[in-house]
C-alpha cells in the first residue's frame, strides 16, 4: 500500500553522457526528461550519484503528489546504488519506487505497469533489486527484439531507428502520462489505461 503523505521517486535507466542519448537502453532517460519539463524543473547533481528534479505531479488538492524524478549519472547496471541512496535521502517508501526502462519483450512503443517481479536479464533492475528488493513498481517501454542474429547488448546501446524515431516522441510521451497516472491514480486505473 503507497503512502499519501510520502514522496514518490521516479527513477528512469539509461547511461551517462551524449553518445548513449539515443539509445533504446535510455528511454528511461527520455521519459524522465520529459516529467522535468512538464513539472518546470531542471536536473541538479545529487550526492547520490544521480540527477534529480523536485516537483509535484497531479492536480491540486488531494490527488497531487510530492515527486523526486531521477537519473541514476552511474552506468545502467550499478543503478541499485544511486536509486537506494535517493530512496533513503527523501525517505521514500518502495512501494513508492517508480522505474522506467526498456523492456526487450515487449513490442516497440508498448507499455506495461506492474509491481514487483523479476528483472527479465535487464542488468538496471538487477542491481535496483539487490538493493532495493523487488517491490517497486516498474514501467517497462517495449523496444523489441533485435533483428536477425544481432546481440542484445548491440541492439539496446544502438539508436532508435529512423522508422521508429517517427513514433518515439508520441511513445515518450505516453510513458510519461503513464508514470503520472500511476503516481496519481494508483496502480490498477493506471494498468487499465495504458497497458497494451
Amino acid at each position: 500500500m503507497t503512502d499519501a503523505a510520502s514522496p514518490w521517486l521516479i527513477v528512469g535507466l539509461g547511461n551517462p553522457g551524449p553518445e548513449y542519448a539515443g539509445n533504446r537502453h535510455n528511454v528511461g532517460f527520455m521519459v524522465a526528461d520529459l516529467l522535468a519539463e512538464r513539472m518546470g524543473g531542471r536536473f541538479k547533481a545529487h550526492k547520490a550519484r544521480a540527477q534529480v528534479v523536485e516537483g509535484r505531479i497531479g492536480p491540486p488538492g488531494p490527488s497531487n503528489r510530492r515527486v523526486v524524478v531521477a537519473k541514476p549519472s552511474s552506468f545502467m547496471n550499478v543503478s541499485g546504488g544511486p536509486t537506494t541512496a535517493l530512496r533513503d535521502f527523501f525517505k521514500v517508501p518502495v512501494a513508492n519506487v517508480v522505474v522506467v526502462h526498456d523492456e526487450l519483450d515487449i513490442d516497440y512503443g508498448a507499455l506495461r505497469l506492474k509491481l514487483g517481479g523479476g528483472d527479465n536479464g535487464h542488468n538496471g533492475l538487477k542491481s535496483i533489486t539487490k538493493s532495493l528488493g523487488a517491490e517497486y513498481h516498474r514501467v517497462r517501454f517495449g523496444i523489441g527484439r533485435p533483428p536477425g542474429r544481432m546481440q542484445v547488448a548491440d541492439f539496446v546501446l544502438k539508436d532508435f531507428s529512423s522508422t521508429e524515431r517517427k513514433e518515439l516522441g508520441y511513445f515518450v510521451d505516453r510513458a510519461a502520462d503513464a508514470v503520472e497516472a500511476l503516481v496519481v491514480e494508483g496502480l490498477e486505473r493506471a494498468q487499465s489505461t495504458y497497458n497494451s
